[in-house]
This record gives C-alpha cells, structure tokens and sequence, in this order.
C-alpha cells in the first residue's frame, strides 16, 4: 500500500507517533534565498492544506526565524492536529551592533548571535526560548542540535561533557514531566552517528546527511547501531541538501555547498535509471529513505508551495520493483540498502 502523509510510525520506545511525511522549515529561514513573509505563509498553508501534520525547526534556522513563522503559523491551528520539534543546544542573544551583524550563512534571517550550551541551564534556556518564538506552549519533542566537529572543532569534547554530565538531566526531567513525549540528536556525519549519539540513551536520531540514496555508508555501521539500540531516525535531508531534486544540471547543492564532480557524476548516473523507468529522481529519494525499517518519518523542506506539493506528490508516486534492482546491479545503492516493497 503506498504511504500517504497521514501515515504513522512509532519512535523509539516512547509513546509518540510521527507521520511518515513531515515539513522542514529550514528554507522559511532564508537557507539558499530570502523568503518573503506572504510566501512563508503560503508555503505552510499549502502543507497544512495537503494534510501535512508535521513540522520541524530550530533556533539556527535563519537565527529564530523560521520558529518565527513556523509558531505564527502554528498557533492558529488545533494543538491537538499536529506534532512539533524543535531542537536545543542554542540560545540566541542580542548582538553588540545589530546594524552591522553578519547573519551569514542565511540570507534573510535576523540578527541574533548564537551562543552554544548544551549543559541542563543550556537546554533548557534554549527550550524557553524556542517556546516563546514558536507562540506555543508544548512541543512534542526536542533534537540536541548541531553536537559535531563541523561546528565544534577541538571544542567537541567539552560540549560532549557538558551534555552528559547535565544536559541530558534536562532532557530526561522534560520528558518525565510530559512536556514532551521524546527526545534525539541532530546527526550531520556518520561519524557523529556512531561517536556521539551512542555516547547517551535517545529515543531518536535526526540525521541530516548520511542516509541518502546518495550514501548508504551508515547502513552498516550508524544506522545498524541505532537499530541495534532501538532508537529510531528522522531523515532530515532526504534531497542531499537539493541535488536530488535539482538534478545533476541544476545548482547541484550538496552537503550545503557545492557538489563535488564524483557526487554530479553518481547522480547522473541515478537520473539515468530513472529516465529508464519514467520515475521522478525527488519521488526514488523520498520514497528509498522511508523504506528503512527504523526510520519514522522524513522531513523534506520547501521555500514555496508548489514545492511542497510536489514533495507530497513524490511520497506516492509508483516507482516499479525493476528501478530498485537496476540501482542495486549498476551499484549506485548498497546492494543491501532496504528498498520499498
């Protein structure tokens, strides 16, 4: 049976069930391009309207601007239709000179600093705060965000202590309290999947990047050990960070920056498969990461709303059986890589 945006799956071990189709609202935060107000909101009203109950954001997207838009929008639905994440290990503060800040790398955004804390006072400032620009009173569950080397560096250590030794208390209270029903980890490196996010007990994984149907080499070390240990994934990138929608001739983003010829030239080689059997390269990615048996849901953004529409369009799109095992013998997926039924 194909899946709809208003199946479910259940996460971890907690009681908390997540349709398989969520909006990631990275781009309402200025992530390639500025997104005007009226498009932001007519992007979600086109989500809502598609029957999409699931939204994801963060403090770091466009420094409080899409919890911004997304709580604006939000706040005017039932709180009993739909679920809600957000992530922590981020307060913002007002600059020293907001005429002159640099909200790099987002070109809308707004001009707040970002001040890394993953400790318990850090977590849960950073939850009071993203209540308060989300409008909300609840969230269904918080992602320890952006824990990683990348924007660590030698520091990765420190803020890995910190969370142990008393951000995860934090955590654990919230979800003892109810506040929330769940709680993870925002993974952008396979290396991250299996150092860190195995350093503390998690109901679930975010994981960026390293779970494509471009890169399937945390299927048998990250992924397999989140399986081994119950926790369940999110696919936060589903599209690579858009090759996988733009195509290899498109402005080819990969990993948030530019793709590497190796990258363009696997795609390639995917888009000719899919031109073999008259399947969507946006419809093979969706649908390829869905098919792993931990994952519970996949979060695809969109600056638009026809883009949106033509995520939830891809979620059912018929793929045949033949595309799969073509992939798999031209070896342009793991040959074990689960793929859908």
């Amino acid at each position: 049976m194909p899946l709809s945006v208003a199946t479910r799956r259940k996460v971890g071990n907690t009681a908390l069930e997540l349709p398989v189709f969520g909006f990631g609202t990275v781009h309402v935060g200025g992530l390639y391009h500025p997104v005007d107000d009226a498009t932001s909101r007519a992007t979600f009203q086109a989500a809502w309207d598609a029957g999409v109950r699931y939204y994801d954001t963060a403090p770091w997207y466009g420094r409080g601007l899409s919890e911004h838009r997304t709580g604006a929008f939000l706040r005017s639905q039932p709180r009993d239709e739909f679920l809600i994440t957000t992530k922590v290990g981020r307060t913002l503060r007002r600059p020293a000179d907001p005429s002159t800040f640099d909200r790099a790398p987002w070109t809308g955004g707004l001009s707040f600093e970002v001040h890394f804390d993953y400790s318990y006072d850090g977590i849960m400032r950073s939850y009071e705060q993203a209540l308060q620009r989300l409008a909300l009173d609840t969230v269904d569950a918080l992602v320890i965000h952006d824990l990683d080397i990348g924007y660590h560096g030698d520091g990765l250590a420190v803020h890995e202590k910190a969370l142990r030794d008393s951000g995860m208390k934090a955590l654990t209270e919230l979800k003892a309290s109810g506040d929330i029903k769940a709680f993870g980890m925002g993974i952008n490196t396979n290396a991250s999947l299996v150092e860190t996010a195995t350093q503390v007990e998690l109901d679930f994984c975010l994981v960026a990047m390293p779970y494509t149907l471009l890169d399937q080499a945390s299927l048998t070390t990250g992924m397999a050990e989140a399986q081994k240990r119950g926790v369940s994934v999110i696919i936060g990138a589903p599209f690579a960070s858009g090759i996988l929608v733009t195509g290899s001739s498109g402005p080819a983003h990969y990993a948030y920056g530019k793709a590497p010829p190796e990258v363009q030239a696997r795609v390639r080689g995917i888009e000719a498969v899919c031109a073999a059997h008259d399947v969507a390269l946006p419809a093979a990615a969706l649908q390829f990461v869905l098919a792993h048996p931990i994952v519970a849901s996949v979060i695809p953004g969109g600056a638009k709303p026809e883009e949106v529409m033509q995520n939830v369009a891809s979620l059912a799109a018929p793929i045949p059986a033949g595309f799969w095992s073509d992939l798999k013998a031209q070896r342009l997926i793991h040959s074990e890589a689960p793929v859908p039924a």
